[in-house]
């Protein structure tokens, strides 16, 4: 972008280009990746990026870009990580059991940052030594090495009798169970604010090494070598600082590291004591996105972690974009510095926000899934079959109504989380001992997965209840479908297939 003259504004850009997408495509991606072969997810997601960036070489060789063609080409490439993004972070979880999680999502920030310190380095020296074109064709190249693994690489995938959901169903009922999740909404907030003010400092790299320090490419990559080393450092030391400190107190950190080091950055013309404040950003990064990151995955079950982890993503990259969008905008009136210490300032309200909405801890809890088996019913349905409506029946004493009133709220929010509509509590005016629950699901198929989406974690709201329970007996459940009273519309003796009803007319289907 330098070279090609453009302005700060622009520069700054390509850091919102690269995860715009993320923002904008990561739900969508989250949802392809909890319903299919996330190692197929990958791969068609590196492909891509590879056919992208060849094409950029080819551009670059011929010297036909611009710098909106430059921003258009990686905001492809900012699309295909994206789509990789949520199928990798989740694939984590995948392949380590739940102790070893924390760990392993620092492992793999701290692998992601060796290559953001040395890569820079070397592309910077690419740039120097044979120009932009060459360092984008072994960019390009680099890919199929990866490509190479995920083909090789054959992961167990855990046998499911339910078909996948469909991608808007899917990715609404992420977004619902993230909603309904009030430690996640927490962490997604957090990761916002944290992603607004964090994102000044890689935008403004390229901006620091000509204006600030007065180097050239090879600069630029010693900057970024500099970050990436300290993001490695930051990702060693995680696990020791989250046995001592609670995940607000190392994110607090975190903050302060990063503000002092974006703080430097601005105010240092040298070039080693600039490399010292990018190496304490870079620390400062990945300590906070990476405990994020692991509050996520230890939040969610595995059925819609990779949605989780869209969810957030696309709330800290989109805090990123709009910042490096933001940050631009100053650098073009007062100057890198100013932006730097400006956004220095701003990350210091994250850490204010954090006395008001601090993190929850990572409680041991148990997100398996529990076993349920599919009740046998004496009508004949489909799976698409629907409105299902279930009322379940319990007996209260006067004296346990306080506490049965505080657990049934729990169960509400777990019921809708789990994707039940029309949750109510009824209790009968003939009968003030008897309560019945009552809840709506679209489909056969939807109850079905309502109730094996529920955890380990959530029966102890079950097991609360029932102890409150004095019916004698295990609660009465009614699974009933909805069916229109209307009679079927007769038409010289045929049904009429808008009216037929698909229970009993094997002609139509539910």
């Amino acid at each position: 972008m330098i070279s090609l003259g453009a302005s700060p504004q622009l520069i700054a850009l390509v850091q919102a280009s690269t995860t715009l997408p993320i923002m904008l495509l990561s739900l969508l991606a989250g949802a392809i990746a909890d319903n299919r072969d996330r190692r197929r997810v990958m791969l068609t997601a590196q492909i891509f990026m590879l056919l992208v960036s060849a094409v950029l070489s080819v551009f670059a060789w011929a010297g036909w870009l611009t710098p909106w063609l430059l921003l258009g080409f990686t905001f492809l490439i900012g699309c295909g990580t994206a789509l990789n993004g949520p199928a990798w972070q989740a694939s984590v979880g995948d392949m380590v059991p739940r102790a070893a999680l924390p760990g392993a999502v620092a492992m793999n920030s701290m692998g992601f940052n060796i290559a953001r310190s040395v890569g820079p380095a070397i592309g910077g020296a690419i740039v120097a030594v044979a120009g932009a074109a060459t360092a984008f064709l072994a960019n390009a190249i680099s890919y199929l090495g990866l490509i190479a693994v995920l083909a090789r690489w054959k992961p167990h995938r855990p046998q499911t009798q339910l078909p996948p959901e469909r991608i808007g169903t899917a990715m609404l009922a992420g977004v619902r169970y993230v909603a309904m999740s009030p430690g996640l909404r927490l962490v997604l907030m957090r990761a916002l604010v944290f992603g607004l003010a964090a994102s000044a400092v890689p935008a403004m790299m390229p901006l620091v090494a000509r204006d600030l320090v007065s180097g050239g490419p090879l600069t630029y990559g010693l900057l970024l070598g500099g970050f990436g080393l300290g993001a490695i450092a930051g990702a060693l030391g995680s696990t020791r600082l989250r046995n001592r400190l609670s995940p607000e107190g190392v994110v607090r950190g975190a903050v302060l590291v990063l503000s002092a080091g974006a703080a430097i950055a601005a105010t240092s013309r040298a070039l080693p004591v600039t490399i010292i404040g990018l190496l304490l950003a870079g620390g400062g990064w990945v300590l906070a996105l990476s405990t994020f990151n692991v509050s996520v995955q230890l939040s969610t079950p595995r059925w819609v972690v990779a949605r989780a982890l869209a969810l957030y993503q696309m709330a800290a990259f989109g805090g990123m974009a709009a910042g490096s969008w933001l940050f631009g905008i100053v650098a073009d009136v007062d100057g890198v510095a100013t932006a730097l210490l400006a956004a220095a300032a701003l990350q210091l309200v994250s850490l204010v926000l954090g006395f008001f909405f601090a993190l929850p801890g990572l409680a041991d809890i148990d997100l398996d899934l529990r076993d349920w088996t599919v009740p046998v019913i004496n009508v004949p349905i489909e799976q698409r079959s629907g409105p299902i409506v279930t009322t379940i029946e319990y007996r209260i004493a006067a004296e346990d109504l306080p506490r049965f009133l505080a657990v049934m709220d729990e169960r509400k929010r777990i019921r809708r989380r789990d994707g039940a509509r029309h949750w109510t509590l009824l209790r009968d005016l003939m009968e003030p001992e008897l309560w019945i629950e009552r809840y709506h699901v679209a489909t056969w198929l939807d109850y079905v997965r309502h109730n094996q989406r529920r955890t380990h974690a959530d029966t102890e709201n079950g097991r609360e209840i029932l102890a409150l329970h004095r019916g004698g007996s295990p609660p009465v459940v009614h699974r009933r479908i909805e069916r229109q009273t209307r009679a079927p519309a007769i038409s010289r003796g045929t049904i009429d297939p808008e009216l037929a009803d698909p229970l009993t007319d094997p002609s139509r289907s539910s």
